[in-house]
């Protein structure tokens, strides 16, 4: 009787990460970021904006993240993820569709843009972590992989889906329609599917009963004020905050960039959704090694390969390296959001996940803040992004010879769970 109720209760916690991966493909990620190139193009006839006014933009929105990032993450250890997304998805799906009215002054394309970064806070990777996180131990790695991998699926869907949706309908309608599959998806699987804990359920994280399943079970790990204390905290702050600069200026100006280059609008649309397969295999193969690696070890190899594709982008000219610079991209950053979830949980524990990782997350997203807007200002005052590529290909490198420093993860939280670690 006991197998078969672990059993049960294990594929649940896979239909949890089902719903987290539908949740991601609708995110922040997706819709905002992996959509501006398309509609930067548009703004840019529409308005006349040049394309560092527009980078300022999405500059706001991630410091809309960065700003709300810590804060919601305290208000999701303390109510739970489900809740949170639930309001925030709402919330950001309106903003959002609220683009179809936008008008020419650039500070109402700020303000809403400000105002998506914030409102997203609640319903990005952080969460979703922390719910995938609290149902998986063992198999940890693989869960958040195939959980986020439904952000890949999103960037490979919605630049096509949006160039289309401009083309056909034009860019007010293709907003009010993006916005509405946003909470079309995200509410109802976060309602009806999501639960915050297996506790909840009667079991323990990875389907396995409890010894005394009517005890209430205590999750350890450190607090804030004591992970502030640790050096592999500041460490992990600066190694996703300068990959950050460097990923968000390379996928903001994909699309420009590649037309530049002579493709068309069409061909870099569909370019930009061989990156998001690239996501995907990247966050698949990243999870299967964090379960059997050390994190550290795979987080440098990563980074080579990210440096790789920069320097591929920069060298332009043909098609193959086009091709081959965007694969390695997205199977760079495929590995990024789950570099940083796993590396939290396995360094600080799931106490205080959701506030530690969003301190960690908001440097991300300042990285993304500074990187966008200098990579279009390098090319208004160059004509070429050349020499901004030159820059941002030493970020990755800065980044491995961090993470190669970091030391062993200080307990296994979830097998060990000593008393010293606990969190009261």
């Amino acid at each position: 009787m006991a197998f078969q109720i672990s059993n049960q209760r294990l594929f649940y916690g896979w239909w949890i990460v089902a719903a987290a991966a539908a949740g991601l493909a609708v995110h922040f990620g997706p819709i905002v970021v992996g959509t501006f190139g398309v509609f930067l193009l548009a703004l840019e006839g529409e308005f006349g904006f040049s394309r560092s006014e527009l980078s300022g933009a999405m500059a706001l929105a991630l410091l809309g993240v960065t700003v709300a990032q810590p804060r919601m993450g305290r208000i999701i250890d303390r109510f739970g993820p489900r809740q949170v997304i639930m309001v925030s998805g709402l919330l950001m799906s309106a903003v959002f569709a609220s683009l179809f009215l936008l008008t020419s002054a650039l500070w109402h394309l700020y303000l809403i843009f400000f105002l998506l970064g914030c409102l997203s806070a609640g319903c990005n990777p952080v969460p979703y972590a922390k719910v995938v996180s609290n149902w998986f131990d063992q198999r940890r790695g693989i869960a958040l992989a195939l959980a986020i991998a439904g952000s890949s699926l999103g960037v490979s869907l919605m630049a096509p889906l949006a160039n289309w949706l401009i083309s056909d309908y034009g860019w007010r309608i293709a907003y009010a329609l993006l916005g509405v599959i946003v909470v079309a998806v995200m509410l109802p699987t976060a309602a009806l599917i999501l639960r915050d804990s297996p506790e909840t359920m009667g079991v323990s994280p990875d389907g396995s009963l409890p010894r005394n399943t009517s005890a209430a079970v205590t999750t350890y790990g450190f607090s804030l004020p004591q992970a502030l204390r640790m050096p592999n905290f500041w460490a992990l702050m600066v190694v996703f905050f300068v990959v950050s600069i460097a990923f968000h200026a390379c996928v903001i100006h994909l699309v420009p960039m590649l037309t530049d280059a002579g493709m068309t609008v069409e061909e870099a649309a569909g370019l930009a959704a061989l990156l998001g397969v690239g996501i995907l295999l990247g966050r698949v193969v990243t999870g299967i090694l964090l379960d059997r690696f050390f994190a550290a070890q795979v987080a440098a190899a990563v980074f080579l390969l990210f440096m790789l594709a920069i320097l591929l982008l920069r060298m332009g000219g043909s098609a193959w390296t086009s091709y081959l610079a965007v694969a390695l991209l997205g199977l760079a950053h495929g590995a990024e959001f789950d570099l940083m979830a796993y590396m939290v949980s396995r360094y600080f524990g799931l106490s205080s996940f959701g506030e530690i990782y969003g301190y960690v997350f908001a440097a991300f997203n300042l990285g993304g803040m500074i990187g966008a807007p200098l990579m279009g200002m390098g090319y208004d005052l160059t004509g070429a992004y050349t020499t901004g590529l030159s820059v941002l290909a030493v970020m990755p490198a800065i980044a491995i010879v961090i993470v190669l420093r970091l030391g062993p993860y200080p307990v296994d939280f979830d097998a060990a769970r000593p008393a010293r670690f606990k969190v009261v």
